[in-house]
């Protein structure tokens, strides 16, 4: 994983391999980017840690993508990373889905890693 200090850097490494699990519906490979003990808030009831981020993203159609940009980044502290973002998730069968998301990225021994998640509806 990423070694640099910029924010933005770090943000995009760990999205980068949150979108390809995402996008080839690999839910494992979308939770290895979380730490074990993650706060997780999709558009579902919340879970904390790894199995639930797999479980959620597994029930998910197959087809779904997920475009990201980042719009604002923090960093409270040297081993996090705040990150807000608009994220689109594009279905085979229905329009694309517009959503805010905030994570909070977290350095642990071996790299960075999302450890909250939280998605909002865009009104």
């Amino acid at each position: 994983m990423n070694s640099t200090t910029d924010p933005e850097a770090i943000l995009r490494d760990v999205l980068d391999q949150w979108k390809e699990g995402v996008d080839r519906h690999e839910p494992q490979r979308v939770a290895a980017a979380f730490t074990e003990d993650a706060i997780f808030q999709g558009l579902h009831p919340y879970s904390v840690g790894r199995k639930g981020v797999a479980d959620y993203y597994d029930s998910q159609p197959l087809g779904m993508t997920v475009a990201y940009r980042i719009l604002e980044t923090r960093r409270p502290a040297d081993h996090l990373v705040l990150g807000y973002l608009r994220v689109d998730f594009s279905f085979t069968d229905r329009p694309t889905l517009g959503l805010n998301l905030s994570v909070l990225v977290q350095h642990v021994e071996d790299g960075w890693y999302i450890s909250h998640y939280q998605v909002s509806r865009l009104d």
